[in-house]
């Protein structure tokens, strides 16, 4: 559906691939797609007294993602190949191994197998949309199957929710309006399946240091999402109030957006904390079109045509 439909109511950076292979004992692997997390708005409204920061967010997931691969095995493993996987840490600060651990920490008496854990990384690390907490939510849902954990999705966010402020969200993984810090979500039927391109500059941008520089923290909320007609026209009441302060710290950022309106784009911004942005275009093929138009440009971004989630 193009992105006029009305609201409802309610590039390859190189890679470093570990040779190691999961060893499994009598299982199939079972795999997860770890979505693209993007915040089509997000709206800073205050701050809490602990400094946890409260936001307003609409948050769709896009067809483009990293996958998460479990399997039964001999011993506990983590392995990580893809474009980006020389940018992804292999301790105990991985947030797939902290919510490996969490998951076996709540469910002592089911997880006792050990597990092979394959990441593969597609998306860039550090960019704004979610690729670490889809990671962790996509391992939760993963290793939740693989030892017949029965637990409801409350529960799941619940046990997730302290690892990552985004990975309630990215556990549902549908479209939504996120509240509070993250936590209070609220689904959004019959949202419209966006084209949509997704550009990064090759830069990580760190979200504490975006938080730091935010001129307001007291913003006005999302208006209702049906006040308008189109989601492009509601998209023009809202706003990304990190994308000043992100452009303040690294100014390659409004040089990613102006390549996407260049590109066709009916609308363009920052996803979350940066330094990843997102056009919106009128279909699959002029997305596609873009998106290859800004790597032969750009060759050292990131910039990759995808369909949101319905």
């Amino acid at each position: 559906m193009e992105p006029s439909s009305r609201i409802p109511r309610p590039a390859n950076t190189g890679s470093r691939k570990n040779d190691a292979q999961p060893v499994t004992i009598n299982s199939v692997p079972l795999a997860e797609l770890a979505p693209a997390k993007i915040n089509l708005a997000l709206h800073v409204t205050g701050r809490r007294a602990d400094g946890y920061h409260l936001l307003e967010s609409l948050v769709v997931f896009a067809e483009l993602g990293d996958r998460i691969t479990v399997a039964v095995a001999a011993n506990d493993s983590f392995v990580v190949d893809g474009p980006f996987a020389g940018d992804v840490p292999r301790d105990g600060g991985n947030l797939v191994l902290k919510a490996r651990d969490a998951l076996r920490a709540a469910y002592p008496e089911h997880a006792v197998q050990p597990v092979a854990i394959a990441l593969e990384k597609n998306l860039p690390v550090a960019s704004g949309i979610g690729g670490g907490s889809s990671d962790a939510a996509a391992a939760l849902r993963a290793l939740s199957r693989l030892w017949r954990i029965d637990c409801d999705k409350t529960a799941l966010a619940s046990l997730a929710l302290p690892l990552g402020a985004d990975l309630p969200m990215c556990l549902a993984g549908q479209p939504l309006i996120a509240r509070g810090i993250g936590e209070e979500l609220d689904p959004v039927s019959h949202f419209p399946a966006l084209p949509v391109v997704l550009v990064n500059p090759g830069i990580a941008v760190e979200t504490p240091k975006v938080f730091r520089a935010l001129a307001s923290r007291d913003n006005p909320a999302l208006a209702p999402l049906d006040s308008a007609d189109t989601v492009l026209d509601w998209l023009a009441t809202s706003r990304n109030d990190l994308e000043p302060a992100a452009i303040s710290i690294e100014p390659s950022i409004a040089a990613v957006m102006a390549a996407l309106r260049r590109s066709g784009a009916s609308f363009a911004r920052m996803s979350g904390s940066g330094a990843t942005c997102f056009g919106i275009f009128d279909s699959a093929a002029t997305a596609a079109r873009a998106a290859a138009a800004i790597s032969s440009e750009h060759p050292s971004w990131f910039s990759a045509a995808t369909m949101t989630r319905t």
